[in-house]
């Protein structure tokens, strides 16, 4: 393993320049930290480069992603080297340089699916991902507007469920409407029916919105379903977009599971 101490030898340049255009449409991503790095591996093998903080590579963990990672593949920086490459102020000792696969929109989407309309906050667009993931949805599609889902912030707030999901950005929404072969379900405040009052369906296309605006009121339209989360509009007026997002999927999640032959 190379070992570098010089902010000005290239790879260390070419790491920092890196750094500044996370998110960035296209761009390779550099994976902050011990977690994120453990699921890159676990779900795609060893990354493009492997940097590690020279001074932690007797601990365990580090120790461990290093072994697993090609030689060839790997740095070792010094610790102030490190820290100028870190998304956080706690600088945990590893990054990956990946690059994720560019995603092909699907001619036909016959799956539980998610729809990420115009969402900007960070950290309710990695909530969010790392809830589809937890509730078994397998494939998102993310519009233009939405915040860049391979950002720092949304990584950190994703906790490594971006590399259980097919994730597609910049999509439009309403092109995407013709190659649904389930059902567009919405939630929405008016208009909608009780979310546990009904059957939902085993398999649909989920559609959240903007934390201002709520869904695009075509995508409203066009909805097959609409639901409404009951709760107490006295107190709040409606529910944050994560907050809602897992109840109506772990809701779905329920019903698939409670009706399943045992």
């Amino acid at each position: 393993m190379k070992h570098i101490s010089s902010r000005d030898n290239p790879a260390v340049k070419a790491l920092a320049k890196l750094a500044g255009t996370a998110g960035k449409r296209g761009a390779p991503v550099l994976l902050d930290g011990v977690h994120l790095c453990q699921a890159w591996l676990q779900h795609h093998g060893a990354p493009d480069q492997a940097v590690f903080d020279v001074d932690r590579l007797s601990q365990p963990d580090i120790a461990a992603l290093a072994a697993a990672v090609p030689d060839a593949r790997c740095l070792a920086l010094d610790a102030r080297l490190m820290q100028s490459l870190a998304s956080v102020e706690s600088v945990q000792g590893v990054a990956f340089l990946v690059t994720p696969a560019a995603m092909e929109l699907p001619a036909a989407v016959d799956e539980n699916c998610v729809l990420f309309d115009r969402i900007q906050d960070p950290g309710n667009v990695g909530t969010l991902l790392r809830t589809c993931a937890a509730a078994g949805v397998k494939r998102v599609f993310l519009a233009t507007g939405t915040a860049a889902a391979w950002s720092p912030k949304v990584l950190r707030s994703g906790q490594g469920a971006h590399f259980a999901l097919a994730i597609h950005e910049h999509v439009d929404l309403q092109a995407l409407l013709p190659s649904l072969r389930v059902p567009l379900v919405a939630t929405a405040l008016e208009g909608a029916q009780d979310l546990y009052e009904g059957r939902l369906p085993l398999r649909c296309a989920w559609v959240f919105g903007h934390e201002g605006q709520g869904v695009d009121p075509a995508l409203l339209t066009a909805a097959r379903l609409k639901v409404r989360i009951p709760h107490d509009m006295a107190a709040v007026e409606s529910l944050n977009v994560g907050a809602a997002a897992a109840i109506c999927l772990f809701e779905q999640r329920r019903q698939a599971l409670t009706s399943a032959p045992r």
